[in-house]
């Protein structure tokens, strides 16, 4: 069987259950995104501050982050700046949650690195539909990776060209 046949007939890896990190030093906050995302299929996580957060990502490698921009020990602004400069960080898809809406903030959030915002307060339906959105994507990004990769070790094993 030629080798190009054989991406088709690789099981395709078993997805793992969505992660979402909700960072918010406001305990309210955090507690009224959990609810709204009840419905979601994912497993939800808490950060209280910028530095747990950067901890949280390491430990509960989230594919989507709910991060609010004002928290204490560093801004949600250096948060995703940190994670979207860092490649094994990058992939993670982050949506700012902020009360600031001038428009400098915005531009601020997108320089940063950020992936989409919201504006406080969160409607919940808007929140649920933009958190499905990103973990379709993320999830659609990995499968193209793992595709990638794959395709490319077969390269490897090919003859060279003439």
């Amino acid at each position: 069987m030629p080798k190009t046949r054989a991406a088709a007939s690789q099981p395709a890896a078993v997805p793992r259950r969505s992660r979402v990190l909700i960072a918010d030093d406001n305990e309210p906050n955090r507690e009224l995104l959990e609810v709204y995302l009840a419905d979601v299929e994912c497993e939800i996580a808490t950060a209280v501050d910028g530095r747990d957060t950067l901890d949280k990502v390491a430990e509960f490698r989230p594919d989507v982050i709910l991060l609010d921009v004002m928290m204490p020990k560093l801004s949600g602004f250096e948060v995703c700046q940190r994670l979207k400069g860092d490649p094994s960080t990058s992939p993670i898809m982050i949506l700012m949650v902020t009360a600031l809406g001038e428009l400098g903030d915005i531009e601020r959030a997108v320089e940063a690195g950020t992936d989409d915002f919201l504006s406080k307060p969160v409607n919940k339906v808007e929140l649920v539909k933009r958190v499905e959105n990103m973990l379709k994507l993320r999830h659609v990004s990995d499968e193209l990776e793992r595709l990638r990769s794959y395709i490319s070790s077969m390269d490897d094993d090919l003859p060279p060209r003439s």
